[in-house]
């Protein structure tokens, strides 16, 4: 499933040096000197190589990745086909702009995202480069086609790091701090959060879908609503999965008063979830849908995907950008696609979930820091608290982390409030080396004190 290297990279953890060793040392040294100390390090190694799941650093340490770049390498690094079209595609040529000077690439990857998308209506797309662009270009297409202005987004949810988007993401530190002022008419809503919602309770039609509902039609006015935009399993903020009958209420809501709903499947799409796309476990078809990290295994790209007749609604040249759908991505893109299709990965994203999922909650039957084991698929999470009640432990996050760095586990951090770990492996992962790591999380938790 991944490249076959002159020297492949065997699939097993393996830690020569204390981490970092000395020369990811050295070069951490020098990216101080270089590199702004405004960008974060969540692995304090300097890569050199990496197939499949595994990472190799400058000082020869097998690491586990069990993060996948943020849900970027669902296909995993070093894709057979993903190098083989991007090899073939930089032999040709690696740019003219699309608006330039066409090319099949980019019609062929929106092809392949109008085929895959939610829905049987006819489609169009258009590509960016990331997904805080996607994002922003989808706003921009629902505002245009409604002639509205308001746009709704929610609690703990998380859209990017531009002007616009950091004005729809929810968590202030690290993201938006300082930096404002933001875009103006955005309306943040609460959200659906079974561990710390006393309304979720009761069934979702009845309590927060009806709050936000009454929300939108007294404080906004549905009639002034653009779009709503929501995560169908929130990332960045916790992995929240919304309780059964939200996402559907919310587009039924949409359809009946002419609001765009988009469905921001950045993080849960192409496999992620045991569905191509997330908002397809509820039948939801949204009128727009957000792509971008696995999409293109690891070269920038994102994608706005949706109804023929509001992807249109946008005057010539309305949307675009010199990069936009880049043909060395485009190539990369249709190459994880296929990969993802051929080897049934969506399939094996449910396999591995459960094997997490499984294991994650042996975990919380003996650790009372675990407050709640969530996810769907191959995106799975633990929310950390302090025992005897629910209150969120970042300390234990932090303590945990640092235990499976040091055993050459990488492992993600999440949360609002900054307590959830996160699980994303690539989604061709060996089934013993994903139990090796959570063996070594298993351990991590242990470590830390109740």
């Amino acid at each position: 499933m991944y490249s076959e290297a002159k020297n492949p990279i065997a699939q097993k953890r393996n830690l020569v040096t204390a981490i970092p060793g000395p020369k990811s040392e050295q070069l951490i040294k020098r990216r101080a000197e270089a590199v702004s100390a405004s960008l974060g390090t969540a692995f304090p190694v300097f890569i050199e190589r990496a197939e499949g799941s595994i990472i190799m650093d400058v000082d020869g340490n097998s690491i586990l990745d069990l993060g996948a770049g943020i849900a970027v390498l669902n296909v995993g690094h070093s894709s057979a086909k993903v190098i083989e079209n991007v090899k073939t595609q930089i032999d040709a040529f690696t740019h003219t702009c699309f608006m330039v000077v066409p090319y099949t690439g980019y019609v062929e990857v929106c092809e392949a995202l109008n085929r895959l998308t939610p829905g049987t209506h006819k489609k169009k797309s258009a590509l960016f480069n990331s997904g805080a662009e996607a994002v922003e270009n989808a706003v921009k297409i629902a505002r245009k086609f409604t002639k509205r202005s308001a746009v709704v987004v929610f609690e703990h949810g998380y859209h990017g790091r531009t002007n616009l988007t950091m004005a729809m993401t929810a968590k202030n530190m690290p993201y938006k701090d300082g930096f404002g002022p933001f875009a103006p008419e955005v309306y943040r809503m609460p959200m659906a959060y079974p561990y710390r919602c006393d309304a979720c309770i009761k069934p979702c039609e009845s309590s927060v879908l009806s709050m936000v509902i009454h929300k939108i039609e007294k404080e906004i006015g549905a009639s002034n609503v653009a779009c709503i935009v929501i995560e169908p399993i929130l990332g960045e903020g916790g992995f929240i999965v919304p309780c059964k009958g939200f996402l559907p209420g919310l587009a039924k809501f949409c359809k009946e008063n002419g609001i765009i709903f988009i469905a921001d499947e950045v993080q849960t799409g192409f496999g992620r979830t045991g569905h191509m796309f997330a908002c397809e476990d509820e039948s939801v078809v949204p009128d727009l849908i957000v792509t971008a990290k696995g999409i293109a295994a690891g070269l920038p790209l994102a994608g706005v995907t949706g109804r023929a007749d509001v992807m249109d609604s946008i005057h010539l040249s309305g949307l675009g950008g010199t990069y936009g759908g880049n043909p060395v991505a485009c190539a990369a893109a249709l190459g994880a696609i296929e990969t993802i299709e051929k080897d049934n990965l969506v399939e094996r994203a449910n396999k591995i979930g459960k094997i997490m999922n499984d294991a994650l909650l042996q975990m919380a039957k003996k650790y009372s820091i675990i407050g709640e084991v969530r996810g769907r698929g191959a995106m799975q999470a633990i929310e950390l608290i302090k025992p005897g009640s629910n209150e969120p432990n970042s300390d234990a996050q932090l303590a945990i982390i640092k235990y499976c760095i040091s055993k050459g586990v990488l492992i993600l951090s999440a949360g609002t409030y900054a307590n959830v770990i996160r699980l994303l492996p690539p989604l061709i992962i060996d089934e013993d080396l994903l139990k090796d790591g959570l063996s070594v999380l298993d351990e991590a938790i242990a470590s830390v004190k109740n």
